[in-house]
């Protein structure tokens, strides 16, 4: 089942992505000159990592039926139902300081993570 939701209506259950994030996603979108109405935001685990699990970010137009679904601040974001137990609550922000840039994962749900912050443990 897919639901389609807001950033003003987002469920606790799913992936929050921050304003910067998404300003930073759609000017990858733009520069990649990918078409807006079709590219999603792929937000999942896979097993791995020096923590045991890795975060998974990956633009995409392929969507599969059993994906969740929501949009916030113009971006349209899916994530499977077995990356989406781990990631519930999660906020994705976008960093762009003096010691790097990059996309960095919030995780509530996470009881270590490693030290660059790629991967986590449950």
């Amino acid at each position: 089942m897919t639901t389609t939701q807001t950033s003003t209506d987002t469920a606790q259950s799913d992936v929050i992505l921050s304003e910067s994030a998404a300003r930073e996603v759609k000017k990858i979108i733009a520069e990649q000159e990918l078409d807006a109405d079709k590219v999603r935001l792929r937000v999942g685990v896979k097993g791995g990592g020096c923590s045991g699990f890795s975060y998974i970010l990956d633009l995409t137009e392929s969507k599969k039926d059993t994906d969740e679904e929501f949009e916030q601040h113009g971006v349209k974001v899916i994530c499977d139902p077995k990356s989406l137990l781990y990631l519930a609550g999660v906020t994705v922000d976008f960093k762009d300081e003096i010691m790097g840039r990059g996309f960095v994962f919030n995780n509530p749900n996470a009881t270590t993570s490693c030290g660059c912050g790629s991967s986590f443990a449950v």
